[in-house]
């Protein structure tokens, strides 16, 4: 099965959203809104002529706050079929209403996005709706922020350890140009 007949059976299940191709990279990628990846990704599952079996990877991508949006990159594969498909969603990343942005959890239907997803909450703030376990899963429980946003200030001290470092030295505040 091509490309475009996976993007053709997935338009005419769900006309309702705006889902484009994006083809310009060496791997095609179908953009979805973010609303929709939980019942998109069920389809893809379920569907007997698609049967998407396997989460390899959810990617987060931060572009930063002149973008002011972050994307999520989800890379599945079809076993039986041997077919891989690439989902992207991109949304904002803050909205008034919620300090961290917020996209509907796929851990009901892989369980590997139960690790996928605490990953890019811990390391990017992405808040997954309905996971039932999201907390960190790299950094200790009480770290202050998500360090691969952009705009992230790292703190300088963790329990009185200095944590900030530039070119693999330790900075003191009396030698951190960025604190002097």
């Amino acid at each position: 099965m091509t490309f475009q007949e996976i993007t053709d059976i997935i338009a005419g299940q769900f006309p309702e959203y705006a889902i484009t191709a994006e083809t310009k990279n060496p791997q095609p990628a179908l953009v979805v809104p973010a609303q929709g990846i939980a019942a998109l990704c069920r389809f893809l599952h379920e569907d007997e002529r698609l049967y998407f079996d396997y989460l390899a990877c959810i990617t987060a991508i931060d572009n930063g706050t002149t973008a002011e949006t972050m994307e999520l990159i989800y890379n599945l594969t079809s076993i039986p079929y041997g077919l891989d498909l690439t989902l992207k969603t991109i949304f904002p990343r803050n909205t008034a209403e919620a300090v961290l942005p917020s996209v509907p959890t796929v851990s009901h239907i892989w369980r590997t996005a139960d690790w996928h997803e605490r990953e890019a909450f811990d390391l990017m703030g992405i808040t997954f709706e309905g996971h039932p376990d999201l907390r960190r899963i790299l950094l200790p429980e009480d770290w202050e922020g998500h360090p691969l946003r952009k705009d992230y200030d790292a703190q300088e001290r963790y329990h009185g350890i200095y944590v900030r470092y530039e070119d693999g030295k330790e900075l003191e505040p009396s030698t951190n140009p960025d604190r002097a």
